[in-house]
C-alpha cells in the first residue's frame, strides 16, 4: 500500500487529485501541501519521524519553490520518494524526465490515466521492481511533446550533449548524456557496445564475427561492437539465447 503526498497551489485541483488518489485501492494514505515550501517541510518531518513516503504527485508552476526545484531538492534525500508530475504545461516534460520522474500527467487529470501513474509508481517503489520498467521518455518534436516507450527503443547513439533514440518507427533527439541513460536502463536490458552506442538486448537479432570485427544486427541496422566491449557483449547475448553467427 502506497503512502503519498500531493502538492499543488490550486486548492480545487489539489482536492480533486487527493480525492482520486484516495479512491485507488493501492493507496493507503494521501497527505497534501499547498505549496513547495510546505511540501519540503512536510517531507523533512516525515524523514525525521521515520514515516514512509513512497511517492509525490507534484505540480510544476507554483509560487516560491516550484515543482522542478522541489524535485531537485528531493533528489538529494538519502532515499528519495518517486515523483509524478501533474501539470498543465507540456513543455516541462523533458526536464521532468531528467529528474527521473516516474510519470508526467497533463491537467485535467483523467481517473484512468491517474490509475496508470499509480501503477507505475507502485512498480517503481517495490523492492523487487525492475529498474527502468515501463519507462516512458518525453521528447520534444516540432513544438510538441511525444512520449516514447522504452520498450520501443532499439538502440541509442550519443550526439554531443544529446542522445538519439532509434525506435521501430523513427528516431528522436533527447538532451541527456549516454552515460546517464546507461545507468538508468542498465537493469532493463540495455548494454554499451561502443563508447557512443547503447543497445537493447531484446532487439538484437544477430551477433557476427568477421575479419576480426564484431557487429550486431538490431532491427535493420548493423552496429559495430568495440574491442573493449566485445567479450562482455558476446557472453551476455549467448546467455540470452540469441543467434550467433561465426
Amino acid at each position: 500500500m502506497l503512502r503519498l503526498l500531493a502538492v499543488d497551489d490550486e486548492v480545487p485541483a489539489l482536492e480533486e487529485l487527493a480525492y482520486l488518489l484516495r479512491q485507488d485501492g493501492r493507496v493507503e494514505h494521501v497527505a497534501t501541501a499547498y505549496d513547495g515550501v510546505k511540501a519540503l517541510q512536510d517531507m523533512v518531518q516525515m524523514i525525521g519521524t521515520g514515516e514512509r513516503l513512497d511517492g509525490v504527485f507534484l505540480d510544476i508552476r507554483m509560487p516560491g519553490l516550484d515543482g522542478l526545484d522541489l524535485a531537485r531538492l528531493v533528489g538529494g534525500f538519502p532515499s528519495p520518494p518517486r515523483l509524478v508530475f501533474v501539470t498543465a504545461h507540456e513543455e516541462c516534460a523533458v526536464q521532468a524526465f531528467e529528474l527521473e520522474a516516474v510519470d508526467y500527467l497533463l491537467k485535467p487529470v483523467r481517473a484512468e490515466r491517474l490509475a496508470e501513474a499509480v501503477r507505475r509508481l507502485e512498480a517503481a517503489a517495490a523492492p523487487s521492481a525492475e529498474p527502468g520498467r515501463d519507462d516512458v521518455i518525453p521528447v520534444e518534436l516540432g513544438g510538441r511533446t511525444r512520449f516514447v516507450p522504452q520498450q520501443s527503443v532499439l538502440f541509442v547513439e550519443a550526439q554531443g550533449d544529446y542522445v538519439r533514440l532509434h525506435t521501430v518507427d523513427g528516431s528522436y533527439l533527447l538532451r541527456m548524456s549516454l552515460a546517464a541513460l546507461e545507468r538508468r536502463w542498465a537493469e532493463a536490458g540495455f548494454i554499451r557496445v561502443h563508447r557512443s552506442t547503447l543497445v537493447s538486448v531484446r532487439h538484437v537479432n544477430e551477433l557476427r564475427f568477421e575479419g576480426g570485427r564484431v557487429t550486431l544486427t538490431v532491427g535493420t541496422e548493423t552496429l559495430q561492437v568495440s574491442r573493449r566491449h566485445s567479450r562482455e557483449v558476446r557472453e551476455l547475448l549467448v546467455r540470452q539465447h540469441r543467434s550467433v553467427i561465426s
